[in-house]
């Protein structure tokens, strides 16, 4: 079966009642199994002390909060060129997640970073970057709320969601462009398969990341089926009306 089978929403949502429930019970494993390895199981760093836990919240939060961008940006790609509703619902049911991701990673990095830097906040150049894509993202659901034609707000904020990603990819890379700067190099570089942290964080880390990548594809599921939902709703409303 071609994967566009699915672009049908009836067989998007018989999909995803199907893998919800497993995505739910891994992602909540995961999770837990990361957090409380990370945060009881591991000792404290010789330089940082127990601040140094606050990784196992921090990368994966920041890590979804730039893929959910880049997930949002292949979808709405995808409305572009296909038109199939089914892509553009799911960029606009991924925005709210990544807002929540990407708040996750500002409040834990201005925790982290305050004992390590004397600051709660500086002009990073990551930090500066993400702090856009913040506003990038408050900017895509605020589109979507204000404009009332569906098909129109999915064609700008498909818009939208390509001039974002530069952003996205500044957030992912600012460490890499510019030398300069107070944040730290990428703790997983996967381009360079090298890494900065050691076996004693890096497992629970790992498994950290996993299960917030599988709840922010369950909530994605979630939310789309949802979106297709009030789509439906909608469309009966409307139609009812003419009617009468």
């Amino acid at each position: 079966m071609s994967i566009w089978s699915y672009a049908n929403p009836v067989k998007f949502l018989t999909l995803s009642a199907r893998v919800q429930p497993v995505l739910w019970v891994l992602s909540m494993a995961c999770v837990a199994t990361g957090l409380i390895w990370g945060f009881f199981g591991t000792p404290q760093d010789y330089r940082q002390g127990a601040t140094v836990k606050i990784i196992y919240l921090h990368v994966p939060a920041a890590l979804m909060a730039i893929n959910a961008w880049f997930m949002m940006l292949v979808a709405s790609l995808i409305w572009l060129i296909r038109r199939h509703h089914v892509s553009a619902l799911a960029a606009k049911a991924a925005a709210p997640v990544g807002v929540v991701m990407t708040v996750i990673a500002l409040l834990t990095g201005a925790i982290w970073g305050q004992p390590m830097w004397g600051t709660w906040w500086a002009w990073d150049p990551r930090l500066t970057s993400f702090l856009i894509l913040f506003l990038f993202y408050l900017g895509y659901i605020a589109l979507w709320e204000a404009i009332e034609d569906p098909d129109t707000a999915a064609d700008l904020t498909s818009v939208l969601c390509l001039v974002g990603s530069v952003f996205a990819v500044l957030s992912r890379y600012a460490v890499q462009f510019w030398n300069q700067g107070l944040h730290q190099g990428t703790s997983v570089p996967v381009a360079t398969g090298g890494r900065s942290v050691d076996d004693v964080f890096f497992y629970p880390l790992v498994i950290c990341m996993i299960g917030f990548g599988l709840l922010f594809v369950a909530l994605v599921f979630y939310r789309t089926g949802t979106e297709i939902r009030l789509r439906r709703a909608a469309a009966l409303r409307a139609r009812a009306g003419r009617a009468a």
